[in-house]
């Protein structure tokens, strides 16, 4: 038989595969996360007919002489390039910034993907479309152990955060200069006690004839109250400028005194009271945030981001995912927007990166090819037939 129709059918079958290939790029030109792949061909052995000769007194060397055997597939490559972004608005899509892909773990096989369309299911855990479970660590006290055990991201629903003992107070502004003996400025801001109950901190300030001022201060229990005298040098202060009251340490060393104005306030204390967990966000590092009712924020936990030294070599798994190869190399799990590893894109997903119009010119390339090819088969036939012909 003619090598040449060999040749012509392994010219269809690697063309096809092309096309294949490429079909299945369009198709999923909408797909979040997806990377297209690209084909690529090269020669099979070649048959060689006549060895090369080596050059001689009065002749000259040879080339070979060899007769390609046909076309076969080399590699399917996946390109790895960043998609376009797709604004959602939706606080649990995200999108890796650069390199990396989240770690989800489904039926006990931790898998790799772009595709970041999650959401929580009702145990608080945070879930893929299929319900793989997206992997990080979960914070004890708001402190996450970077590098420790992976586990499913949870969030939990119901948590409290405690309350805390009010240690320090800061009193700011500025109290007005010359006021007559006998006046009085009273100031307040709500305090706790180690068991979380709210106090009030009552600072009372009492203009002096020599341009001092007394100050009374109390949380309610009159055996911890304080007494005692803001003495003023110039517009700052040079006595009685700190002191404390039912074990709360109060600061006034800033507090000023100027004609006519009056902006003195107790402007912040570090306690709190209990709180239960309102509402969440994720931050650029894949850290959860957890609001309190108090007020405070507490870190709930950070998802893990994964690269590799050769992503190409990852095996696609279906559902958008990969897993690792013996040629992608072990994968390097950190804290996204760290060593390489992009960061993240809350209210956003990564859509496919397949390039329509080098897609559309590459069916028309396989077509073409495939076309050529067949005409091999054909051509390859008619030779026989007049072979057979050739005796009547």
């Amino acid at each position: 038989m003619l090598r040449s129709l060999y040749s012509g059918i392994s010219g269809l079958r690697s063309h096809q595969t092309m096309l294949d290939v490429t079909g299945n790029n369009i198709a999923n030109v909408n797909t979040t996360g997806f990377k297209s792949s690209a084909t690529q061909f090269q020669d099979t052995l070649s048959q060689l007919t006549r060895a090369a000769g080596t050059p001689q007194g009065e002749i000259g060397g040879t080339n070979p002489a060899q007769v390609g055997l046909g076309v076969q597939v080399a590699a399917i490559t996946t390109n790895f390039g960043q998609g376009s972004a797709q604004t959602t608005g939706k606080g649990t899509d995200m999108l890796i910034s650069g390199d990396g892909f989240f770690m989800v773990q489904s039926g006990g096989e931790t898998l790799y993907t772009r595709a970041g369309a999650f959401e929580f299911d009702s145990n608080g855990r945070l879930v893929g479309p299929n319900g793989e479970m997206v992997q990080g660590w979960n914070a004890q006290d708001g402190v996450v152990q970077q590098g420790g055990q992976l586990s499913s991201i949870q969030l939990p629903y119901g948590a409290v955060n405690p309350s805390t003992q009010t240690r320090n107070a800061t009193v700011t502004g500025t109290i007005p200069a010359g006021s007559d003996a006998g006046k009085e400025l009273v100031r307040t801001i709500d305090v706790y006690d180690a068991d979380g109950n709210e106090l009030t901190l009552t600072l009372r300030l009492t203009a002096q004839a020599d341009g001092n001022w007394s100050v009374n201060a109390s949380t309610g229990d009159p055996a911890t109250a304080y007494t005692g005298t803001l003495a003023f040098t110039g517009n700052a202060v040079s006595g009685g400028g700190a002191f404390t009251v039912g074990g709360i340490a109060v600061d006034l060393a800033d507090v000023t005194t100027f004609p006519n104005i009056s902006t003195i306030s107790i402007s912040e204390q570090d306690g709190n009271a209990a709180g239960t967990l309102d509402s969440y966000s994720i931050s650029n590092d894949g850290s959860i945030l957890g609001l309190f009712s108090n007020g405070e924020q507490q870190v709930l936990g950070q998802i893990a981001v994964a690269s590799f030294i050769n992503p190409a070599g990852l095996e696609k798994a279906g559902g958008s995912t990969y897993r690792a190869s013996v040629n992608s190399g072990a994968p390097t799990v950190g804290a996204p927007g760290t060593e390489g590893r992009g960061a993240l894109l809350t209210g956003a997903l990564e859509m496919s990166n397949v390039d329509l119009s080098q897609e559309f010119t590459n069916l028309i390339v396989a077509q073409r090819g495939f076309q050529a090819n067949a005409r091999i088969i054909t051509t390859s036939d008619e030779v026989l037939q007049e072979l057979s012909n050739l005796k009547r």
